[in-house]
């Protein structure tokens, strides 16, 4: 091969590796707070691949919700959650036909302490911890999934008077994780790598106690017009997205 030859195919791959870069964009995504840090994972492998970047803002999927009818400048919403994308579809702030799940999320019972949750949870009916941590239930539907549980277990009245509530389900794992609280109804996307335990107990709370996690992702109004709103959107279906997700502990739908 001559050296002229050499050059050009060295300029023309140059120039398709900078086409994406130069009609790449930004999305402004609103995730919820149990998807934070695998959003964070998937957004670097998504600038990697299309060169579009990610603006993140994380909050329960209650408060997000607020934010977006407040008009919120989002493009693309990931909640916790089926009944908030819908509700923005019917409230004519999402584009049909976008919804989505994701990711389904798990619950999981969880102390920073090494050996003080047991594998079948039943710390909560003892009396060896003062504070038990949740999500706001009105406004994080693991919050809501943590009070399903307590009720399924008869365990609503005794428990109540030690329940401390968080804004979201990163302000419960906070509480926990710094010893407020000594156990917490968490997100096992929280404490959970690649198929185990990242650190102190935990139990992972069977489905059949709470409604599913079913989180579904949406293009927001603002976001229509957007190309890497849109390929985010997709994305979240890719294989290399799929394996963080996984990572993390979340499972897909059949």
């Amino acid at each position: 091969m001559s050296i002229p030859r050499l050059r050009s195919l060295t300029m023309a791959s140059l120039l398709a590796l900078a086409v994406p870069r130069a009609t790449a964009g930004e999305v402004s995504v609103a995730v919820a707070a149990n998807f934070s840090a695998p959003l964070e994972a998937i957004a670097a492998a998504f600038t990697v691949a299309t060169g579009h970047r990610v603006l993140v803002s994380s909050g329960s999927t209650g408060m997000l919700y607020a934010q977006i009818r407040q008009g919120a400048p989002f493009e693309l919403l990931l909640a916790a959650d089926e009944t908030t994308p819908l509700n923005l579809e019917q409230d004519g702030l999402a584009a049909p036909g976008t919804r989505r799940t994701f990711a389904v999320g798990r619950l999981v019972l969880w102390s920073a302490r090494p050996g003080f949750v047991d594998e079948r949870g039943d710390v909560l009916r003892g009396d060896g911890f003062t504070h038990l941590a949740i999500a706001n239930p009105d406004l994080a539907p693991y919050g809501a999934a943590a009070v399903e549980v307590l009720a399924a277990l008869g365990l609503t009245e005794t428990v109540a008077p030690r329940l401390v509530t968080g804004q979201n389900v990163a302000q419960a794992f906070q509480f926990v994780g710094s010893g407020s609280a000594e156990l917490g109804f968490i997100s096992r996307s929280q404490v959970w790598r690649d198929g185990q335990l990242t650190s102190g107990s935990g139990w992972l709370v069977p489905a059949r106690l709470h409604r599913p996690l079913r989180q579904d992702a949406v293009l927001l109004r603002r976001g229509e017009s957007n190309a890497a709103a849109r390929a985010l959107l997709g994305f979240l279906a890719d294989p290399a997205a799929v394996a963080i997700m996984t990572s993390f502990g979340y499972e897909q739908e059949p």
